[in-house]
């Protein structure tokens, strides 16, 4: 699980309790920001505008992607580069057919589609297309699932003046009667405030690390890419670590051990 994730929406709603009990009524206040109809408004409006904008398929498919906001990315840059100059030292002694044996044992599908490519003898401008492709593919089913909270993100607000249009039209066709003033003036702040903490305490946070998931990932691939084209080249290991470790930043480089090249020169 991603505790930044976890901690930082914690902390939030925290945060926000901690304004509320702090004032001169405690814990009692929390009573005053509960509001079933102006949630019923936010919230329901929000999502139901959601889902007229996009196909049921796409709906649910946008709603369980919360998950992946909650899930530790295995993204390891380091280890990958390893992985690569370890198979392009298999490639250069052993040739490129003994990595076909090495592909079963792969778990990351994308690099082992690569290798298949590679010892299939397919021509090297024809491997970077088809993994270019499918890393478009990729990045494009991943905007999907980020839109789909940004747009969340966008109808929050909007949902919640709707809720405070509709208090200030109640409280002033009933200004003959005290009473309702305060309970449609309610309804019309507290809409706001939870169009507000829709947006920003749930939809864009979730869309940024969404957004933020999907470029690591990008990047990775496109280490991939460049290292299993590298391979079929035949270039030396170590002229492969050093075109790799570029991605990364200059501090995570040392991570990257001098002897995973396994003493080639």
């Amino acid at each position: 699980m991603d505790l930044a994730t976890l901690i930082g929406i914690i902390a939030g709603i925290g945060l926000m309790v901690f304004g509320i009990v702090t004032g001169e009524d405690g814990v009692a206040a929390i009573a005053n920001f509960i509001h079933i109809q102006s949630a019923i408004i936010t919230f329901g409006g929000s999502f139901a505008s959601l889902l007229t904008s996009c196909t049921m398929k796409e709906y649910i498919a946008g709603l369980k992607s919360i998950t992946k906001a909650f899930k530790a990315e295995k993204i390891n840059e380091s280890e990958t580069i390893k992985k690569i100059i370890e198979l392009s030292n298999v490639a250069r002694k052993e040739g490129l057919l003994a990595l076909e044996e090495v592909a079963s044992s792969l778990d990351d599908e994308f690099l082992k589609k690569g290798l298949l490519l590679i010892v299939d003898g397919t021509e090297p401008e024809l491997v970077r297309a088809i993994l270019e492709t499918e890393l478009t593919c990729i990045e494009s089913r991943h905007k999907k699932l980020i839109h789909f909270w940004e747009n969340l993100a966008a109808m929050g607000p909007a949902w919640g003046m709707i809720g405070t249009l509709i208090g200030l039209i109640n409280m002033l066709k009933n200004l003959s009667d005290p009473s309702s003033i305060g309970p449609n003036m309610s309804t019309a702040l507290i809409t706001t405030l939870y169009g507000s903490m829709l947006a920003n305490w749930i939809a864009t946070p979730i869309a940024t690390k969404l957004a933020t998931n999907n470029d690591a990932e990008y990047a990775m691939k496109e280490v991939m890419i460049e290292g299993l084209l590298s391979i079929q080249a035949g270039e030396n290991p170590r002229v492969i670590e050093e075109k790799l470790k570029s991605f990364m930043a200059p501090a995570d480089r040392k991570s990257v051990s001098n002897d995973a090249t396994g003493g080639e020169a």
